[in-house]
């Protein structure tokens, strides 16, 4: 197969790969622009979320359950084609059903308050999105993997390229839209400020100001599960796979079950975002030094500085090593997985730290997993199988540090094809008071153990390491003045 790779031309800001996208800020649903008058469309653009006006729901169509393979779509999904026209479009909107060739709809888990948006009348069901000016600022061309069906089965590779992949059925007023959205920003965290003061970071102006901030390109990528692929990478039958994911999330999506030859699916769950600190195409040559952090999010660490856990630290150290790493001519990569409480959930998770401060004997890292399973079912729910797909989209073939001592995001990065050659552990100092219990019973269960600690990491040291009680959490009175 010959690959072309697209010049980039500049367009206002804009990468793009061809010529410019038809201007869709027209297009409606049911009405056309001639016949839409000017108050309905500023009624329709007003901000119905802080104001009382509402309209009323009137759907169009009857309630339909399911549907039914003698009426397909008009577009098909060829996974791994290799153009975006050959691949096909995915169309996961409901303003135009006749059209749809996925099960689920866009936005994930939010696709729940846009229900609420449209049933409280604050929102035309039918509205469609202006997605003029909302192309890519830099831009993120095909790599080989896109084109292996293989390699890539939880995101559309071509997500962020829809007005240019799928210009000819915008103009024809086809409802499709970005799966992925990419954008440039400042992020700021105040441990980077501590960097610079501490001298382990230098301010240059180009990848990090004085004021502590990053410059990054940032990507916010849609769970788009291409059926058989995820069957596949978990080892199991793409016919298992679908009545599990029917049955277990209360029959919510029936067609699951029903459309077997619908192979691609938007789950009602969160996405992730991709930091790169770099030129991003640096991403894709593999003379260049790699370094990333496959990131799970923690609300109460990454947020709000909880001790319980090394989640919050080992980010902020990632992103340090991104930025050292970007400063010395390289790229750095932060992925951000919306996997809360290893995909259990924050209720599931306080409950598991309940039961391990108040077991027999306190909380011990000989015990850590096992109150999980107690309480969840199963230790680990994150299952990194999927988890190599953004860095297989950004081109990545090679990683000089991994900054993770996981050994399920190590083996699932490797058997994909990546190559590591450095993993990186979280400093001695940066690991918070409360959190000795999960690293030491981490690294015990095959994490990765760096090189100073290994002989120490045994049996008795798992029965010693012990965290705070619940009634040492509490403050004991007010404090003095």
């Amino acid at each position: 197969m010959v690959l072309s790779a697209p010049v980039p031309v500049s367009d206002g800001g804009r990468a793009k790969i061809s010529s410019s996208p038809q201007d869709v800020s027209s297009f409606e649903f049911g009405k056309s622009p001639a016949t839409r008058t000017e108050t309905e469309m500023s009624k329709q653009m007003s901000a119905w979320g802080r104001d009382k006006n509402r309209g009323e729901y009137k759907p169009l169509t009857h309630v339909v359950l399911t549907t039914h393979p003698r009426r397909p779509s008009p577009y098909n999904v060829v996974w791994g084609a290799p153009t975006a026209q050959e691949r096909g479009p995915v169309i996961a909107t409901i303003t135009q059903p006749k059209n749809r060739n996925v099960i689920g709809t866009h936005n994930g888990s939010y696709s729940v308050y846009r229900s609420i948006a449209v049933a409280a009348g604050k929102m035309d069901p039918y509205f469609r999105p202006d997605l003029h000016n909302t192309a890519p600022p830099v831009l993120i061309p095909p790599s080989p993997s896109w084109f292996d069906p293989d390699k890539i089965v939880s995101m559309d590779p071509w997500g962020h390229l829809v007005l240019d992949g799928f210009e000819d059925l915008l103009s024809k007023e086809v409802d499709v839209r970005p799966t992925i959205a990419i954008t440039k920003a400042h992020i700021q965290m105040l441990e980077l400020v501590e960097a610079i003061d501490k001298g382990r970071l230098v301010a240059d102006g180009k990848i990090l100001n004085k004021d502590g901030s990053c410059v990054v390109t940032k990507a916010a990528i849609e769970h788009v599960w291409h059926l058989p692929g995820v069957a596949k990478r978990f080892g199991v039958s793409e016919a298992s796979l679908r009545r599990c994911m029917f049955e277990q999330t209360g029959g919510m999506f029936p067609e699951l079950v029903t459309r077997s030859d619908m192979n691609v699916f938007l789950p009602p769950i969160g996405g992730q975002t991709v930091y790169v600190f770099g030129p991003v195409e640096y991403c894709r040559d593999p003379s260049k030094k790699c370094t990333v952090r496959v990131h799970d999010e923690c609300n109460g660490s990454d947020v709000f500085g909880s001790d319980i856990c090394t989640c919050r630290p080992y980010l902020v150290h990632g992103i340090e090593e991104c930025v050292r790493t970007a400063q010395e001519g390289g790229v750095g990569v932060i992925v951000y997985f919306r996997k809360e409480g290893r995909s259990l959930g924050e209720v599931t998770k306080f409950l598991v730290y309940n039961a391990r401060k108040r077991q027999e004997g306190g909380d011990r890292a000989e015990t850590y997993f096992h109150r999980t399973a107690c309480v969840a079912g199963v230790e680990d729910m994150r299952f990194q199988e999927l988890m190599p797909d953004s860095l297989h989209w950004l081109g990545i073939t090679k990683i000089d540090d991994l900054i993770s001592m996981s050994d399920m995001k190590y083996n699932a990065i490797v058997d994909s094809g990546i190559e590591v050659r450095n993993r990186v552990a979280i400093p001695d100092e940066m690991i918070p008071a409360d959190a000795h219990v999960e690293i030491d019973a981490k690294m015990y269960a095959g994490y990765y153990v760096p090189e100073n600690k290994r002989g120490t990491v045994n049996e008795d040291l798992v029965k010693l390491t012990k965290g705070r009680s619940l009634d040492e959490d509490l403050l004991a009175g007010p404090m003095d003045d």
